[in-house]
């Protein structure tokens, strides 16, 4: 089979629907219980072969990535398939972003596992899918769902995945905010505000797998949580105000995504999400708001020229 000259892959960006965040273990990361869903909201990932090396670039007109390139999760992802499988010949990578940067909606690892779909196809490797999330489980918690999509409960450190059934598309409004915040930073609130007590072992409630099952938009508004989100309201209060405000718009749940800064908000139906996207888009307390659907399935490729 011929090598391609170029393949692009579409990469989900992913909101948790519930994320119970357990004690610090001591490996440093907390025991998860989580659930997240994929939205259509994504990045696209152009891999174009280039005889040694590998080099990124960031599309201008999307959203800027700070930090070097070297330190960016796709080129950790592209380095790690290369050397897994002692590929010789390089790549170049394209990314056009959509996924808030330091967002709380796996923005880099949705990259991470563009990454490896994309090299794969144009490094002609044939590795499985299973091959890929053993990878992938290396680069970040994060990467093995963004492989996976759809709606998907996550142990450990969230890199251990059942699927989940969801009937139905669900629509969100994503507000994002004018500052990020970092994920470390935000898990180090949270064990502060728990320092001196016991935090226990993280469950998801049978109540959001029920409404997930059922499709019971309203049931799932109500059943939303995120273990985080005190954390990053404290380190950035006006969170609080832009969830409320997203009550008044009658969402039928609003929560900080993941780590933050980034907050979700549940529709009842297409028609309502845009009342909610302009309506918190006046608020002047975020940048951003738009509507997203889900779910959607994993990193895939979307094109492939020969």
């Amino acid at each position: 089979m011929p090598i391609p000259s170029a393949v692009c892959v579409e990469a989900p960006a992913k909101i948790n629907l519930h994320l119970g965040v357990g004690p610090l273990r001591d490996d440093g990361y907390h025991e998860l219980a989580t659930v997240f869903q994929a939205v259509d909201l994504a990045d696209e990932m152009t891999a174009l072969p280039q005889p040694s090396g590998i080099s990124l670039e960031m599309d201008s007109q999307g959203e800027q990535v700070p930090g070097r390139a070297s330190d960016n999760l796709a080129v950790k992802a592209a380095r790690a398939l290369k050397k897994r499988y002692k590929v010789k010949q390089g790549v170049r990578l394209v990314i056009s972003k959509e996924i808030p940067v330091a967002g709380g909606m796996a923005g880099g690892s949705a990259d991470a596992a563009g990454a490896l779909v994309a090299c794969n196809a144009v490094w002609g490797l044939g590795c499985t899918h299973a091959e890929l999330t053993e990878l992938a489980a290396d680069l970040g918690s994060d990467v093995p769902f963004s492989l996976h999509g759809g709606t998907a409960l996550g142990a450990s450190r969230g890199e251990v995945l059942t699927p989940v059934l969801a009937t139905g598309e669900f629509t969100w409004v994503v507000a994002t905010s004018f500052t990020t915040l970092s994920t470390p930073e935000v898990y180090a609130t949270f064990d502060k505000m728990h320092a001196g007590r016991t935090v226990p072992a993280p469950k998801v409630p049978r109540a959001l797998l029920a409404a997930l099952r059922k499709g019971d938009q309203t049931a799932l508004g109500q059943n939303l949580h995120n273990d985080l989100q005190k954390a990053a309201i404290a380190l950035r209060p006006e969170l609080d105000l832009l969830l409320e405000a997203g009550r008044d718009y009658a969402a039928l749940g609003a929560m900080v995504s993941g780590s933050g800064p980034t907050c979700v908000f549940l529709a009842r139906d297409n028609e309502h999400g845009l009342e909610l996207a302009v309506g918190l888009s006046t608020t002047g307390l975020c940048r951003s708001a738009r509507i997203a659907r889900g779910p959607v399935p994993g990193a895939r490729t979307t094109t492939i020229i020969p």
